[in-house]
């Protein structure tokens, strides 16, 4: 196979029948060896983290599929850590990968509280859902960018948007129902799209590693919150 890109927290690979293979990593962001999915840094890492961001990826995509909702993904292989993806253009730019994020909060903390702290309060819930872009860009933090932003940049048009803040809502609020029923509360996710046969699709995965959910005021680790929503 031919490595197309090599990640934070996955290795990316072309595939023989035109699809990609997705090879997780036990890498984590955060900082200072804590985990923080809001950071653009790897920050630690946990041994096994990497199947167990796979299989919650696999379990949260067979869920969208049963409600309607298309993302790239195609099949898994457990034991290698590995999934197969459809092919999907990326928005915006990033060496061999996507090059924008899309973050859903539910509540306000982590970097939503160091730019805003001055105007609300850490742990205020933010009703219906806040929905923000972030470039990838080390350098610069993630700059923000709105969607009038993308559309001037020529990234992506308003119709384009509306579509992603759109599926963005709806598949937030369908990991945060699934969280709920185990007792769970989902703070804020962060997902990719990319753009499949004329439509924004989700990429990348819906990982642990990519939410924070708190249980009784208390932060979740990922590889507990995968024991969590696996072993129900």
């Amino acid at each position: 196979m031919k490595k197309l890109y090599t990640g934070k927290t996955k290795d990316v690979y072309q595939l023989e029948n035109g699809n990609v293979l997705l090879k997780f990593k036990d890498d984590c962001t955060g900082k200072d060896g804590v985990f923080d999915p809001g950071e653009n840094t790897v920050g630690l890492t946990i041994e096994g983290i990497g199947r167990a961001n796979l299989e919650t990826s696999v379990y949260y995509f067979e869920m969208l599929k049963k409600a309607g909702i298309k993302t790239h993904y195609v099949s898994a292989n457990l034991d290698e850590a590995t999934m197969e993806v459809l092919p999907a253009e990326c928005f915006g730019k990033a060496q061999g990968g996507n090059g924008l994020e899309v973050i859903c909060r539910l509540v306000a903390t982590g970097s939503f509280i160091r730019r805003y702290g001055e105007y609300i309060a850490d742990g205020t819930v933010l009703e219906g859902g806040y929905v923000e872009c972030t470039f990838k860009n080390d350098e610069k933090g993630d700059p923000l960018v709105t969607g009038e932003g993308l559309a001037a940049l020529g990234v992506m048009d308003a119709e384009m948007f509306a579509s992603m803040k759109e599926q963005t809502l709806k598949i937030t609020k369908i990991v945060a129902d699934d969280l709920k029923s185990i007792g769970l509360d989902l703070w804020d996710i962060k997902f990719e799209f990319g753009y499949n046969n004329g439509e924004v699709v989700l990429i990348d995965e819906i990982a642990s590693g990519n939410m924070r959910v708190y249980r009784n005021g208390e932060i979740v680790a990922p590889v507990e919150l995968t024991k969590l929503i696996l072993n129900r």
